[in-house]
């Protein structure tokens, strides 16, 4: 606690001063100098009914995540850096983050044809399939390369990419085999651009091509299969390769991306020596008053990390895109989707349709209408000959790779309606019907089965003056599986642009134990001030699964007041 008293004061402290001493220092100078901050503490407390108590805290009631990150840049030349500090982290991320330093820092050249970047650094390949490197603060997540990057683009329409580092994984310092070197290059081809005479025509047309490989130092390992030990020699390079095309004509656009990775048996796939295969396309289709959106993907033993025995979300190379709705109403976010990596069927689609105003259906103000469908299954698979489904040290299974499985492990089907009633008075109305496979999501073996829950929500705003705002909502959700029903509520007052105040509560009154049926209250009130914010709050927080574009990670039960500041420059 004492780390935190005096640290957070210091990095507030620094990160004020600094842009006010180098404007003055740098403003005849052609450089610039920017930055942001955040620091989000937490003071727990005791909450029996919820099971929160000093052990289970391990002692730490006073948590903070922090970081402060600077950028300078001259002329060319950008140099920059982030210091974090967990002490300890709050309570849901990894304990072995606990600490404080500067994992993250660069520098980088660039001109018209060429950008060098050495240190840390984030990239993606196309859509992330075979190289995504990225930060989530929200989920504690952060799989950035440290190495060197170099783009080139020798001519308009033409850019090559190469890449060559290790990610960083806690603070822990790179040696010998704790994970594995990356290197990758990648190339984009914009024919619009590359060729003159076509840069003014309706039809867009690009190409993509990536190749990424992980050298994890060649090792075997043993494993105990029907009570004989198999000893398995594991591949040092990992390799995949992948290409992509983009085509625009008008509003229509379709986007398509298939991913090729040679056998890497792992924790993560039990050991299997199959390759693995992706395939992730979306196609799009706009105009005045509509929107159609479909995308499906097929991902059969893509999970690429670049240590073998880490099952968490760490150390991903690669990333998965997500094509089901992520929601940000509390009830229709309890029961997010997961990518899985060793497999999955899935589609979506969504249709936008806005009625014309002054129209019998759209009135004054028009009326936006919004349904959407996704779908995720299992992939249809047959056991090989005389060997058992996903027997390590074996190719595993054989794959039907455009057929979906019989097991369901997720379906969301969401109709809202966006409607404006006056001058004062707009809302959002929303009903939903979602199928969760808890077992397969959240990794439990054989103890929920499929959930099944209807969610309806109303969302109020009344605009009492152009500075004065109260905003209400009202959520249920019925299910007869998991916890039962659950009913919440939010209103929220708002004085543009500084302020803000708001009082929520999330009632389990469906719970089949009387002493479960908990309500999670949460007052809050937040202060921005240019580009500062402050944020309060103080109450429960129902432990759940977060997600992030299908990346997650489990959040526990809390209870206490939560700080939060963020600033930029």
């Amino acid at each position: 606690m004492k780390k935190i008293y005096t640290l957070f004061p210091t990095l507030l402290l620094a990160y004020w001063l600094i842009p006010s001493y180098s404007g003055a220092q740098n403003a005849n100078q052609g450089s610039q100098l920017s930055g942001s901050f955040q620091a989000d503490a937490q003071y727990y407390v005791k909450d029996p009914k919820m099971n929160i108590t000093d052990s289970s805290l391990d002692g730490h009631l006073t948590r903070m995540n922090g970081f402060t990150e600077i950028n300078y840049s001259f002329k060319n030349f950008t140099a920059g850096m982030r210091f974090e500090a967990y002490l300890p982290p709050l309570v849901g991320y990894d304990a072995k983050y606990e600490g404080y330093g500067v994992p993250y820092w660069f520098v980088n050249y660039k001109n018209d044809k060429l950008d060098i970047t050495a240190g840390n650094f984030y990239e993606q390949f196309g859509n992330g399939m075979t190289l995504r490197t990225w930060q989530e603060w929200t989920l504690g997540f952060d799989n950035s390369l440290r190495g060197l990057r170099v783009k080139f683009s020798p001519v308009d329409g033409l850019t090559f990419k190469g890449v060559w580092g290790v990610q960083r994984n806690y603070w822990e310092v790179y040696s010998n085999n704790n994970r594995g070197i990356v290197k990758g290059g990648d190339i984009d081809i914009y024919l619009n651009d590359l060729f003159s005479s076509l840069k003014d025509a309706r039809t867009k047309l690009s190409f993509g091509g990536s190749f990424v490989s992980d050298y994890q130092k060649g090792k075997t390992t043993d494993l105990l299969i029907d009570t004989m030990i198999y000893t398995l020699k594991l591949p040092e390079n990992v390799s995949t390769y992948g290409g992509r095309v983009n085509l625009n004509i008008g509003g229509f656009n379709l986007n398509s991306e298939y991913a090729h990775k040679i056998n890497d048996p792992t924790s993560l796939n039990k050991y299997i020596y199959k390759d693995g295969n992706g395939v992730y396309t979306t196609i799009s289709y706009s105009q005045k008053g509509l929107g159609v959106y479909v995308s499906s993907k097929i991902i059969d033993n893509m999970g690429y990390k670049s240590n073998r025995l880490v099952t968490n979300n760490q150390l991903d190379i690669n990333y998965l895109p997500s094509i089901t709705k992520q929601h940000t109403y509390a009830l229709a976010a309890m029961y997010p989707y997961a990518t899985q990596p060793n497999g999955e069927w899935g589609m979506s689609g969504t249709v936008t349709y806005t009625i014309p105003k002054h129209s019998k259906l759209g009135g004054k103000s028009g009326l936006t209408l919004a349904l959407n469908y996704s779908q995720v299954n299992s992939l249809s698979r047959d056991s090989l000959d005389g060997i058992n489904m996903n027997q390590s040290g074996t190719l595993g299974y054989k794959t039907n790779f455009f057929t979906p499985g019989k097991d369901v492990y997720y379906q969301d089907f969401n109709f809202e309606v966006d409607k404006k009633f006056s001058k004062r008075w707009k809302g959002i109305f929303t009903y939903l019907n979602q199928t969760y496979n808890k077992d397969i999501v959240e990794g439990h073996l054989n103890e929920y089965g499929l959930i099944y829950s209807n969610i309806g929500i109303a969302d109020i705003t009344y605009n009492m003056t152009d500075k004065f705002s109260l905003r209400g909502e009202v959520q249920g959700l019925w299910t007869k599986q998991d916890k039962g029903n659950w009913a919440a509520g939010l209103l929220e007052f708002t004085i543009a642009p500084k302020w803000f105040f708001s009082v929520q509560d999330q009632w389990n009154y469906g719970n089949d134990d009387p002493d479960l049926q908990i309500h999670y209250f949460l007052v809050s009130a937040g202060y921005t001030y240019n580009t500062s914010r402050v944020f309060l709050s103080y109450g429960r927080q129902r432990e759940g699964i977060l997600c992030v574009g299908g990346v997650c990670r489990y959040v526990p039960a809390a209870s206490g007041f939560t700080l939060t500041v963020t600033s930029s420059f």
